[in-house]
């Protein structure tokens, strides 16, 4: 029993060991803050369903860090957007403006939807239609009255 707990001890020792080191976060909080406020602005290009604030994927680390630099660096929170806009393209905003080159990210999720209610309109529609045509002809109807009307045998 003891011999038992004693490997699991190790083996949890070991896989805690192993565990990824947290980032170097910056001594100045302030800079942190609005480092921070601008990863909130960015899509995390691995998940890409979270903004790199919340991600921790090596990238959303690196740009994360890249915002640190470019903050001490002076720059502002718009320049440093633009800069991973001309990087990456619009898809890194979390929120892209509309505009042509952005209307699938925009319009793409309702088109989706819309097509999905059309096509389950019409296949409701078809399935009444068929349900409606198959009917019973008067000698299958007498049939199965005939049926219905005899006693049941064991």
């Amino acid at each position: 029993m003891f011999k038992n707990l004693f490997i699991a001890l190790l083996v949890c020792t070991s896989l805690m060991a192993q565990a990824k080191v947290a980032p170097n976060i910056s001594s100045d909080p302030a800079l942190e803050a609005r480092m921070m406020v601008i990863a909130e602005e960015l899509r995390c290009l691995v998940c890409q369903n979270e903004t790199i604030a919340a991600s921790h994927a090596d990238l959303a680390v690196d740009l994360k860090n890249q915002i640190r630099i470019k903050l001490t660096e002076g720059q502002s929170q718009k320049q440093i957007l633009n800069f991973m806009v001309e990087r990456y393209g619009d898809f890194v905003l979390y929120r892209p403006p509309l505009k042509t080159t952005t209307v699938l990210l925009w319009l793409g999720p309702f088109t989706l939807l819309a097509i999905a209610a059309v096509m389950l309109v019409l296949n409701v529609r078809r399935r009444r239609r068929s349900a409606q045509s198959e009917a019973l002809s008067e000698a299958d109807s007498a049939k199965a009255q005939a049926m219905l009307a005899e006693p049941a045998q064991l």
